[in-house]
């Protein structure tokens, strides 16, 4: 999925995987639990979203809003532009998000009051990794947001047994299992924050072999 392609069932299916991992496995409910402690009624703020994919994370943080009586845009970057032709489509009612085509190691405007970044730093080297890090503390004026799988044998065997016996499609079984292989223990998350220059983080487990750092 990280190489460049034109829009595909094959790809959209992935997606589509992706989407419905994030829902039911974890990814959701963590972000919501941190929109709940910033999006207040009648906040307006801007909110970057970095690896965007399909946009599902940015039309979650919408929804939220709306249902909060708040008002917020969102910037959603990714760099794969089949992916964001998907994510605009899925995205025609949501005129809040604008999907932007970029780097997201160097991705430049700002600044926003919440940089967002889920389930992508584990595609990245160390070394790009630590640079993805920083940008997001850099283009944030209050709060980032930094979430991704937790190595380890829940996660290896979780995936295993959904792409085995659920989400069988070939892409979305390959991109899975190299997600829980490439994935950060617990303790290389906490250092890259450290490299990246993160003071006074914050740095948790959460279900499902999610783990998060965030900056409030």
């Amino acid at each position: 999925m990280d190489r460049p392609q034109p829009v595909s069932a094959e790809l959209e299916a992935d997606l589509r995987n992706l989407r419905q991992l994030n829902q039911y496995f974890g990814s959701y409910p963590l972000i919501q639990r941190f929109l709940r402690r910033w999006i207040k009624a009648g906040s307006q703020l801007r909110i970057l979203d970095l690896a965007t994919g399909s946009g599902d994370i940015p039309r979650l943080i919408v929804d939220f809003a709306r249902n909060a009586n708040a008002k917020v845009t969102v910037d959603a970057v990714d760099q794969q532009a089949a992916t964001l032709e998907i994510a605009r489509k899925l995205s025609a009612s949501y005129p809040e998000i604008e999907f932007i085509e970029d780097d997201v190691l160097t991705f430049a405007r700002g600044p926003y009051d919440i940089v967002l970044c889920s389930l992508a730093l584990h595609h990245f080297s160390e070394d790009d990794a630590v640079t993805l890090l920083k940008r997001c503390r850099e283009l944030s004026r209050k709060h980032v947001l930094v979430s991704d799988l937790r190595r380890g044998w829940l996660a290896a065997a979780g995936v295993y047994l959904l792409t085995t016996l659920v989400f069988r499609e070939s892409m979305t079984r390959t991109d899975a299992r190299l997600s829980a292989e490439r994935a950060f223990s617990f303790g290389e998350f906490r250092s890259l924050a450290q490299r990246a220059g993160w003071t006074n983080f914050g740095h948790a487990r959460f279900a499902l072999a999610r783990q998060a750092l965030w900056l409030d």
